[in-house]
Order: structure tokens, then sequence, then C-alpha cells
């Protein structure tokens, strides 16, 4: 964001500033979205299940290596001069990621296929290699334009990047060329991605590629925050890897696709969290960073407005859901995929995107180890006990408790000297309030609809338009009670978006 921009902040909201990034999401969401839907008809539970695996290990190891680097950036780069160093040395760092997590897939891939039951992995080794060390390769593309507050630039970016990757996923699968044709497919995106982060991300910029005591201080911010994703993504997917080891891949398919939820979480909490921290940076930077708890407040709020609906009629609507996007042999994911919705309730408050940005990392660190101790005998008994509903009700849990490690250190990290807050002076009440009675609600008339028109449904014929008819009803009702309820408790969804469109 350019000074101007910031000078501005008080006629313009942050939320405004996300705009080019949430809308280059949600034009994407639907690519995405094709992605799992599409290879759940075309490839067997067997495949579908081994296509989770080896994504599982590709994902551990994207969020684990870059150690914290690549966000660093979103503290760096507002309150730099020189751009350039940070730049290059987090280009330079993750190349190096990315060499070494081609060599722990090469190596340990044989362990993970026997943890797993399922020696098909091994054909993909060499193609898994080498995806994921392109994959962190490009990790720093668009976090490194959104960081210099050029957000219409990278929603460019994620247009671009995201309509390849879902083509590159799906194509080769329904030309039949299965899992082989999809690796050879996003290798070639990811390489193309690795070429374009050299190219785009110093853009315009000056000065050396790096420098050694600007990269010391990179770490030291880093290393908080990169220990805490150590523990935290082997903690949040510990649940899938102990899954995967007591059942077959058939079975796994099944769970995973009860742990499937839309990208809207992604769509908007993700940008959201970045401009803010890029906005409290700037706020940090003139001097009014007890203006920071009302951008705190202001973004929970409309994400609560938001997620709490769609938590809702995900829960409520969770078999007319699996049925029209994945198929009838999906529903006995039902039950854990409505456990797995809470993870889009815990997302209202953006806390981490707050630690950050101030430095209070160590905190994330903390929060995450805490969520660690709790995770390893909740899944390992929940899993042993109770299979697979046992892990993704030890997952929730655990997520909780992270969440709420992380909220009783958000005052602190808000507070200023004149300016002394409480956990109850960082949480938008009244939005929380009206948003969950008017999801209730129309949750409830979601359920009601079930229940007077279960014999009508399952009496439709077969075919794709037919199986998303109850879905389709059923998101109507829902939408007209939740907007309806809204109105009677004083809020225009409609003024609300545009408020947030314009930056109001």
């Amino acid at each position: 964001m350019s000074e101007k921009s910031g000078s501005a902040a008080p006629a313009a909201s942050f939320m405004g500033k996300a705009g080019p990034l949430v809308l280059a999401r949600l034009f994407t969401a639907g690519l995405t979205l094709s992605i799992p839907l599409v290879l759940a008809r075309v490839l067997s539970l067997e495949e579908y299940g081994t296509y989770y695996q080896l994504f599982l290990i590709a994902t551990t190891l994207y969020y684990v290596l870059p150690f914290g680097v690549v966000q660093s950036l979103y503290y760096f780069l507002p309150r730099a001069e020189e751009k350039r160093p940070w730049l290059g040395q987090t280009l330079l760092f993750m190349s190096g990621a990315g060499a070494v997590a081609a060599a722990l897939v090469w190596g340990l891939l044989g362990l993970v296929a026997n943890h797993f039951g399922n020696p098909a992995l091994l054909e993909h080794r060499g193609t898994l290699a080498l995806y994921t060390a392109f994959l962190l390769g490009s990790f720093p593309l668009e976090i490194s334009l959104t960081s210099q507050g050029r957000t219409k630039q990278s929603a460019v970016v994620y247009l671009v990047s995201d309509a390849v990757r879902a083509a590159a996923m799906v194509v080769p699968c329904l030309l039949g060329a299965g899992l082989h044709g999809m690796m050879l497919a996003v290798v070639g995106f990811t390489f193309l991605r690795y070429v374009a982060t050299w190219v785009v991300a110093p853009r315009g910029t000056t000065g050396p590629l790096a420098r050694a005591e600007l990269w010391r201080q990179q770490l030291v911010y880093a290393a908080p925050f990169g220990a805490a994703m150590a523990l935290a993504i082997p903690q949040q997917n510990a649940h899938l890897y102990m899954v995967a080891g007591v059942v077959s891949p058939a079975l796994y398919a099944l769970y995973r696709v009860g742990c499937f939820q839309l990208p809207v979480v992604d769509l908007l909490y993700t940008p959201t969290s970045e401009v803010l921290m890029v906005r409290l940076g700037e706020l940090e930077k003139q001097g009014r960073l007890e203006e920071g708890v009302g951008a705190f407040r202001e973004a929970a709020g409309k994400l609560a407005f938001l997620f709490l609906p769609f938590a809702a009629f995900l829960f409520a609507a969770a078999p007319e859901f699996i049925g029209a996007l994945f198929g009838a042999k999906f529903l006995p994911a039902v039950p854990i995929f409505r456990v797995s919705v809470v993870g889009v309730v815990l997302a209202i408050l953006p806390m981490d995107g707050v630690l950050r940005a101030r430095g209070h990392t160590r905190a994330i660190f903390l929060s995450y180890l805490i969520k660690a101790v709790v995770t390893v005998p909740l899944v390992w008994v929940g899993v042993r006990q109770f299979g697979m509903m046992g892990g993704v009700v030890s997952w929730a849990l655990a997520e909780l408790v992270g969440k709420c490690s992380l909220l009783v250190r958000v005052p602190a990290a808000l507070s200023t000297p004149s300016l002394r807050l409480r956990i109850r002076d960082i949480i938008p009440w009244r939005e929380l309030g009206k948003a969950s009675l008017a999801a209730f609600a129309a949750a409830a008339g979601v359920f009601v609809l079930r229940l007077g028109m279960e014999h009508a449904w399952g009496g439709l014929p077969e075919g794709f338009i037919w199986r998303t008819l109850p879905l389709a009803v059923a998101g109507l009702l829902f939408m007209l009670g939740y907007v309806g309820v809204l109105y009677a408790t004083g809020v225009r969804p409609l003024g609300l978006l545009a408020r947030a469109r314009r930056g109001g």
C-alpha cells in the first residue's frame, strides 16, 4: 500500500483493500472446487484415497518447511524502504526448502506408503518430489505482492494460477490419463509458477538480492512462527495420518470427503487477515496503533455475518450437500462432515494475523505447542477407540483449545500505553449475536424442510441436476430465512456488502 493510501486511512477501510483478493478468490473458487468433485467421479475410491494421500504429504511439507520466512514479508515489507533484499533472501531460502522437500519425499515415501498400507504411492515418487520442490519454491509469489500493497496484481496472479492449477489437475483425469497424468501436469504447472515467482516478485525493487544483517533479523522474527508451524501443521494433519494408517484407501476417501470444506474460509479469511496485517503495520508506523482494535473488530464482525450462516447451512444440509457434490456413494461421510464444519466457525476471529503483525510470534508458537500436546492423546485414543468419527472429533477439540490460547493474547497485542484492552473489548458481540440468531433460525428451517420432503427427495430420478435440486431448495430456504431474520434485527445485508466493497 502506498503512503497516499495510508494517509487516507480514516476514509478507507482495509476491508475495501482486501476486495481485489476476495473477488479473485471468489472467481476461481468454482474452478478450485471442481478438482475433488471431478476426481470423485472419474476415479475409483481406492484411487481417490491415493490422490488425497499424495497431496497430504505435499501440503504438510509445504506449510512446515517455509519456517515462517515467507509470512515475515507481511511484517518487514510495509516498514522497509529498500524491499529487494527481503524479497531476494526469501526466494533463495524457499528454493533451498524446495530441494529439502524433494529429498524428504524421495527418501521417506516408502516408509509413509508402508504406514498407509498403500504401495501405489511409490508409483508417484519422482513426480511428487518435483511437484513439492517447485510448489515450495513458488510459495512467495502472491504474498510478495500483497505485502507490498499490490493487491490488484496479487489478485490477477491468484486468478491465473488457480485457473491453470485446476486445469492441470482435472483435464488429465478427464482424458483418461489418471493419477499419473495428473501428477505430470501439476509438475509442469508448479515449475512455471517457480519461474514466474523469480520474475514477478522482485520487479520494481532496488538493492542487493540479500543482506546478511537483514537476513538475521528476518530469521529471528520468523523462527518462532516457523517453529509454531512445525508443530501446528503436523498437529492439524495428525488425524489424517492416523486414520490413513488404520483404514483402507477406499475408507480414507470417505473420511477425506467428510473433512471437505468449500474454499470459502480461505477465500475470505486469508486476504482479510493479510490486509489486516499490512494495515496494522501502517498504523504502527504512523503512531496510530490505537485504531487497530477497530480494524480487528470490523474484520471479525463482517466475517461473522458470512462464516456463521455458512457453517449452519452446511451442518443442516449436509446430506443434500454431500449427495449433490460427491454422489450417493459418499453419504456415509455425512456425520464426519457435520463435525468438520466447526472449523468454519473457529475462523471468525483473525487472531494469528494480529499476533504476526505485532511481532508476537512467540505467542503463536506457545498456542500451537499447547494444541500439539493436546492432540497426541486425543487422536490416539479417538481413532483407536472410535475410528473415523473419533479422528474428526479429536481434531475439532484440539482446534478449539488452540483458538482459545490465541484469543487470550490478542488484547495485549492490540493494546497501547494509553489503551489497555481485555478480551471482551476486541470481540464484536453485536454482530456475533445477530448472525448467530439468524443462522440458527435458518438452519432450523432446513431441518423442517427435510422432514417434510424426505420421501419426495428419495423418489427423484438419477442425474446431476436432480441430485442438486434438494440442495438448491434447501439453500434458497436458508438464504431467505437468514436474510429475513437479519432484517428483523436491523441488519441490511446488501448495505453491509456494499460498505465492505467500498471500504466504508
